[in-house]
C-alpha cells in the first residue's frame, strides 16, 4: 500500500501510523582514511599532521588571521580617549573612564528627564566611553594571561614540594619501621 520509503510507526495501541523515512543515507568516510589502515601494526606509517596555518586563511567565507594583534582604536573607526603610548597607566586611566562614564550616565538621565529628544548624543559619548574603557581591558589580558600562567606554575611547584616532603617522610617512617622490625627479629 505504501512505498519502500515508509516506515511503520505505532504511536498508541490502538493507533498506527505510516511515516515517511528519509531516503538520504550517510556520506562514505574521506578517502584519506586508508593512509591509516596500517596504524595499529605499525604507529610510525601514519602520515605527518599538516603544518599549522600561518599568515590568513577562510573559514566559513570569512577571512581570519593566526596573528593575535589588538587593533588600536583609530582602526576601528573611534576615537581614543586616553593618552597614546606604551606608557599608559591603565589603572589611572580605567578609574578616569569609570568617573567620566558615571558623570555621563547621571547627564544622561537629566537629558531624559528635561528634554528627551536630546537622549542620543549622550548615548553615543557613553558609547565611546564604554569602547574605550573595553579596549583598555582587552589590552590589558596578555598581562593577564601572563600573570595567571605564572600562578599555576607556582601553585605546581609547590604542590611538587609538598609530595616530594611526604615521599620523604614517609621513607623516613617506612625505614623506622625496618629498622624496629630488624630489631625485633635481632632481638628472637
Amino acid at each position: 500500500m505504501f512505498g519502500p520509503n515508509y516506515k511503520l510507526v505505532e504511536v498508541l495501541p490502538s493507533t498506527i501510523h505510516y511515516c515517511r523515512m528519509s531516503t538520504a543515507t550517510y556520506p562514505p568516510p574521506p578517502p584519506f582514511y586508508r593512509l591509516y589502515k596500517d596504524y595499529l601494526q605499525d604507529p610510525k606509517s601514519a602520515p605527518e599532521p599538516p603544518p599549522p596555518i600561518e599568515g590568513t586563511y577562510v573559514l566559513f567565507g570569512s577571512n581570519y588571521t593566526t596573528d593575535d594583534v589588538l587593533p588600536n582604536l583609530e582602526e576601528q573607526g573611534v576615537r581614543q580617549l586616553y593618552p597614546k603610548g606604551p606608557n599608559v597607566d591603565f589603572k589611572k586611566e580605567l578609574r578616569a573612564l569609570n568617573r567620566e562614564l558615571q558623570l555621563h550616565i547621571l547627564e544622561l538621565a537629566d537629558v531624559l528627564v528635561e528634554r528627551p529628544s536630546q537622549y542620543a548624543r549622550r548615548v553615543e559619548e557613553i558609547s565611546l566611553i564604554f569602547k574605550n574603557l573595553h579596549h583598555l581591558l582587552n589590552s590589558l589580558r596578555p598581562h593577564q594571561a601572563r600573570a595567571t600562567l605564572i600562578h599555576i606554575l607556582e601553585l605546581q611547584i609547590q604542590r611538587r614540594k609538598q609530595a616530594i616532603e611526604d615521599i620523604k617522610r614517609r621513607r623516613e617512617e617506612a625505614q623506622k619501621l625496618l629498622k624496629e622490625a630488624l630489631g625485633t627479629l635481632e632481638g628472637q
